[in-house]
């Protein structure tokens, strides 16, 4: 039976969610054990919130000072003393976190690495998106070796949290941890508005706003929902608003039940992030626009006029 160790992404003591989606993708697997590995100077807290999730069979800590922040370099040997102890798969989120993580580990233990999983077919055997999301492959690893996987964190939803109680184990590991790389700082956007990468609502702008200050009604229609703030590249590039806004396949690729598409064309880099979101709302002026092909609902006119009427008619 397939036994997954799941490497628990978290930051400033708190789980990130995308840790809880990973664990509904190792429940597609059926395995026998889903375990949740937690690296931290002070794992408590974050323990006690992995241990609620539905479907954790078990949590294993390791508190160490060297993992009070997440370095690739520090955490791979770790995870990988950690896998040997008879887990069939190691499991990370598809995120900046999982991809830095997982390559190292898979090298580690001399294996190779299935990125992206969307689909479980089987215990070796997934389904993942290539070329932009065009098309899907299907991928098959060999079933005697450990398996590493990055899991497409949009394509799960998050397991349910509070009804399980799974216990927390101390785990020693006999490992040498590199010294060659050391945490020097950590810079990140402060913002009021709920995290791109997790947010149920999501508004983005393209190019169409024609200017930074323009993108006021874009944080404006946010505000009213209660919803982060994303771009498309084409904005970004303009210089609109910073690139950790973007979405879309150089970007973030988002699952939001409530996507609203403004200004925004829809080229297939910029669709492929935001395929697999809840509800679509396209306003554009151009009635031929790509956006318009995968939108639940849309809004053909000027943005100028509609986005203002729409916020004033929210709450």
């Amino acid at each position: 039976m397939s036994k997954i160790l799941i490497v628990a992404e978290h930051l400033d003591g708190k789980l990130n969610p995308s840790t809880a989606r990973c664990v509904t993708c190792a429940k597609d697997i059926q395995a026998a054990a889903i375990d949740v590995l937690v690296l931290a100077a002070d794992p408590a807290a974050i323990a006690a919130e992995a241990a609620k999730l539905d479907g954790v069979t078990k949590v294993l800590t390791v508190a160490r000072a060297e993992n009070a922040h997440a370095l690739a370099a520090v955490v791979a040997p770790q995870v990988a003393a950690a896998a040997k102890a008879g887990y069939t798969h190691v499991l990370a989120p598809s995120t900046t976190f999982g991809k830095d993580v997982l390559p190292r580990v898979a090298a580690l233990l001399g294996v190779a690495q299935v990125s992206d999983i969307s689909t479980v077919e089987g215990t070796h055997t997934f389904k993942r998106p290539i070329y932009a999301g065009n098309a899907i492959v299907t991928v098959e690893a060999p079933a005697g070796s450990v398996l590493v996987g990055t899991v497409r964190t949009a394509s799960y939803a998050a397991a349910a949290s509070g009804a399980n109680a799974a216990p927390v184990e101390a785990l020693a590991l006999d490992v040498a941890l590199p010294s060659h790389t050391r945490f020097v700082g950590l810079a990140q956007g402060k913002s009021d508005r709920p995290d791109l990468q997790s947010a149920a609502r999501v508004v983005s702008g393209g190019r169409a706003l024609g200017s930074s200050d323009a993108f006021k009604i874009i944080y404006a229609l946010a505000d009213k929902l209660g919803a982060a703030v994303g771009a498309s590249r084409a904005a970004v590039d303009a210089g609109y608003v910073p690139s950790d806004l973007q979405v879309g396949q150089t970007g973030k690729i988002i699952a939001p039940e409530l996507y609203v598409a403004i200004g925004i064309s829809g080229a297939i880099q910029h669709l492929t992030g935001i395929k697999d979101a809840g509800t679509i709302v396209a306003i554009n002026k151009d009635a031929e626009a790509p956006i318009f092909e995968i939108a639940d609902y849309g809004l053909v006119g000027d943005l100028f006029k509609l986005v203002p009427e729409l916020t004033s008619a929210v709450g």
